[in-house]
């Protein structure tokens, strides 16, 4: 067989990453500012008429609220767990990206879905909702660092020569990557999967003796297959950066699962010594996010989804102390909402996602203007084909 060589692409950090310490500080007071003060720092966002430049949170708040009650049932808006609050109020439900997906499935009467989170959520959302319904996104700039770490084509690449050293490998995808890849997924037998659903997505294949090629957390990706037994000598990570993934063709064949070399900016912060100093200080108990690294999660109490996080913490006793490796927008609400509970962000050093911290109230109101304007201004629309494939990936997700 003729193998062509999967070349490896130029090295950039994705403007998302570099964004990330625009917006760290050492406390936990993130306040509101005007869309110009975000602008001053540098940030590579969307362009908006200047009118919404100067509006105070004040004056947002209040033509968000006028426009929400003036569109009325057309309106249907997602708010992310990730969102800053003086966004996420003004949800109409509130989830992990796949849950909001499937509430918008399920939303038939507006007309209008507008996704307080990131690119590839709205995609997921344009996929599972109808034709005559319009996905919006209040600022196409809010992308995921994680999945801008996988291009679709070089993605399309690997798979094309992993593939053609050896057939037995399935790619699945994590829900943070582009509906490209998701398409391909489908295409060739895959799936999508959750950070919930990852260990049955896995177990599905590997219980047919099929290899898996898993795009694009690496983390995720490796929690998952130890957690399933396999052993690390088995678990490959491809570099994209480097020639054929930086492997050689035996270790392609030997290996039961290779991850693609991709990570979240967010969880990534969190270590061991932050674990300790918790536990040492506050006697807490450690719950963490499966994006984070084997070793962080290896030294935890509880590990799963942010559905699970929340689920975990909100039902624990009254008292109980809890260090939480998340996003801080979430473990902030978190607290807010069991006052009766110590709740705290692992690092100190507050980070929220850079990526989600792009939907602005400011953006969020202009997209609803241009509603009762008859506009429709960031319309997220997936094109026929990578629709019907992504489906077939998203439904097979569903059948687990």
């Amino acid at each position: 067989m003729n193998i062509k060589s999967y070349q490896p692409r130029k090295l950039s950090i994705p403007v998302t990453e570099l964004e990330q310490a625009s917006f760290c500080q050492l406390d936990d007071n993130l306040r509101s500012k005007t869309l110009e003060e975000e602008f001053k720092s540098g940030v590579k966002w969307q362009k908006v008429p200047n009118r919404y430049l100067k509006m105070s949170p004040e004056e947002i708040d209040f033509e968000i609220n006028r426009m929400k009650s003036i569109i009325g049932s057309k309106l249907y808006i997602l708010g992310h767990h990730y969102q800053r609050e003086e966004v996420i109020k003004f949800a109409d439900t509130t989830g992990d990206s796949f849950k909001l997906s499937l509430e918008a499935s399920r939303e038939k009467e507006a007309q209008f879905i507008v996704f307080c989170g990131v690119h590839f959520m709205a995609e997921t959302a344009d996929i599972l909702t109808s034709k005559d319904q319009k996905v919006i996104l209040p600022n196409m700039a809010a992308g995921c660092s994680m999945a801008d770490m996988a291009p679709s084509e070089d993605v399309e690449d690997a798979w094309e020569f992993v593939s053609s050293v050896s057939d037995n490998y399935v790619p699945i995808t994590y829900m943070n990557s582009t509906a490209a890849i998701k398409s391909l997924c489908g295409e060739n037998g895959g799936l999508v999967c959750t950070s919930s659903n990852a260990d049955k997505a896995f177990t599905k294949y590997l219980e047919s003796d099929k290899k898996i090629f898993f795009f694009p957390d690496q983390h995720l990706g490796r929690n998952t297959a130890l957690s399933l037994g396999i052993n690390l000598d088995e678990i490959k990570v491809w570099n994209p950066f480097k020639l054929n993934g930086g492997l050689s063709e035996i270790e392609i064949k030997s290996a039961k699962v290779l991850v693609w070399q991709g990570h979240c900016s967010v969880h990534t912060r969190f270590n061991v010594d932050q674990i300790e100093m918790a536990k040492n200080d506050k006697n807490a108990k450690i719950i963490v996010h499966p994006e984070c690294t084997n070793e962080v999660v290896s030294n935890s109490d509880y590990v799963g989804s942010t559905e699970y996080i929340i689920d975990v913490v909100t039902n624990s006793k009254s008292g109980s102390v809890w260090g939480i490796g998340t996003e801080i927008n979430l473990v902030k609400r978190l607290a807010s909402e069991n006052p009766d509970k110590d709740i705290f962000c692992l690092d100190p050093i507050v980070c929220p996602c850079a990526t989600m911290y792009r939907i602005h109230p400011a953006y969020l109101l202009w997209v609803l203007d241009g509603i009762g304007a008859g506009l429709v201004i960031n319309q997220v629309e997936v094109d026929f084909e990578t629709r019907i494939n992504s489906k077939v990936a998203l439904d097979r997700m569903l059948e687990l």
